[in-house]
């Protein structure tokens, strides 16, 4: 059985987050985007642990179902710490997936004396993530440990504003005990392949949704005899039935390039090396990149696909393809028309971007159907995304500041 999965995701609990974030919500847009797994987000929230014990029911070993999706127990933490010797504060951000409601009561229970759960759907937790792993360890064998959006600057592992260069630099000996990590939405697994150190760590792709319409613009994929909690864990560890992940294109992640938002000042890490890594225009300091920060601890070329590694495919929002090519702000009347539309004629929005042109011709009009295929074969050109601004697609060249690199290029290049 083949099972589309977004597991990191936001209840309406969480800061910044749509009141139309509940299970209802979610359950709806899942069935809309064509996702059959989702996790819950926000366990460690009294209120939405509440309800997800009202409204789930058992679906499968370890999995609950609401409005004919299932569900699976998870959270995200943010851990604030500072280590010894090391002037930076270090702020990262964990996923943790969990088997049972048991398991997610006796985690809560060992968290709440680090901070105040209630406050945030993600909590804040004054403790070493390294801390963390040994405290979620000692509940249950069984929680999986993923940090999330390993490159993001302000909260990634990997984040150049507070993050470590290695596993091993964040767990020590326990580094092997990471499984898999995010890769977020301004890198993808090629990216990633570019380290060594990650070739026996799985890749995994989540929306990070904090609306249900931004559900499942990243995915994975998994080909199961059983859909329980236990067979999907196993498949991102062993690989073994993971099929693939659907991916942003990097340079649409609000973190791809080097920047700073107060200036709308953007570009890539040459040209930021060039500048001392601070603003052409305000002197203050740039912040960093997804790209810039692979390349610093990168030691292999790109294009090297190491063995085993799941394939991806990169894709494009629907409803930024349909924005783009009419010129509209993705939450206009029209846009929306034409995006159910097209989900009505296609069932989902998977298979919408995945259809083939003369399927779509039937269905949209010529530069429509037209764009919808070029977007998957990276027909596209972008403003990368820098310091928390999403990158800006468009079918013809985009104009770029004199600051900025001229034209697509290499990881290697840089």
């Amino acid at each position: 059985m083949q099972v589309i999965a977004d597991l990191h995701l936001h209840s309406k609990y969480s800061r910044a987050t749509s009141p139309h974030s509940d299970m209802g919500g979610l359950a709806e847009w899942a069935r809309i985007k064509g996702v059959g797994l989702l996790g819950t987000g926000d366990f460690t929230h009294p209120k939405w642990l509440k309800e997800l014990r009202q409204g789930l029911t058992p679906s499968g070993e370890g999995l609950f179902e609401h409005q004919g999706i299932n569900f699976m127990l998870t959270a995200e933490v943010s851990n604030i710490f500072e280590i010894e010797g090391q002037e930076r504060t270090k702020k990262v951000h964990t996923v943790l997936f969990a088997p049972s409601f048991e398991v997610v009561e006796q985690i809560n229970d060992e968290l709440k004396s680090y901070g105040n759960l209630a406050e945030d759907g993600r909590p804040t937790l004054m403790m070493d993530v390294a801390e963390l792993l040994d405290i979620v360890e000692g509940v249950s064998k069984e929680i999986m440990f993923v940090p999330a959006h390993l490159w993001t600057p302000w909260f990634g592992l990997f984040g150049s504003k507070s993050g470590f260069n290695s596993m091993e630099e964040a767990f020590g000996k326990k580094a092997s005990h990471i499984k898999a990590v995010e890769t977020g939405l301004s890198s993808d697994p090629e990216m990633n392949w570019m380290l060594p150190s990650l070739d026996n760590i799985s890749l995994i792709s989540n929306s990070d949704a904090h609306s249900p319409q931004k559900l499942a613009r990243e995915a994975n994929v998994f080909e199961l005899q059983e859909v329980n909690y236990k067979s999907v864990v196993d498949a991102i560890v062993t690989r073994e039935g993971f099929v693939k992940t659907y991916e942003f294109y990097p340079d649409e992640g609000k973190y791809h390039w080097d920047g700073h938002r107060k200036c709308g000042v953007w570009m890539d890490p040459v040209e930021a090396r060039k500048l001392g890594n601070r603003c052409p225009k305000c002197g203050k300091p740039l912040t960093v990149g997804v790209m810039h920060r692979v390349v610093d601890l990168a030691n292999r070329e790109q294009g090297y696909k190491p063995k085993g590694a799941v394939p991806f495919t990169s894709l494009v929002p629907l409803t930024t393809v349909i924005a783009a090519v009419r010129g509209r702000g993705e939450q206009t009347k029209g846009v929306r028309e034409e995006y159910f539309k097209l989900i009505n004629y296609f069932g989902t929005e998977f298979r919408v971007l995945e259809a083939p042109k003369e399927e779509l011709r039937l269905a949209a009009d010529k530069v429509l159907a037209d764009a919808i295929v070029n977007a998957r074969e990276g027909k596209v050109h972008w403003r990368p995304g820098y310091d928390g601004v999403f990158g800006e697609l468009s079918f013809s060249k985009i104009e770029q500041p004199a600051y900025s690199a001229k034209g697509q290029k290499s990881l290697m290049d840089f």
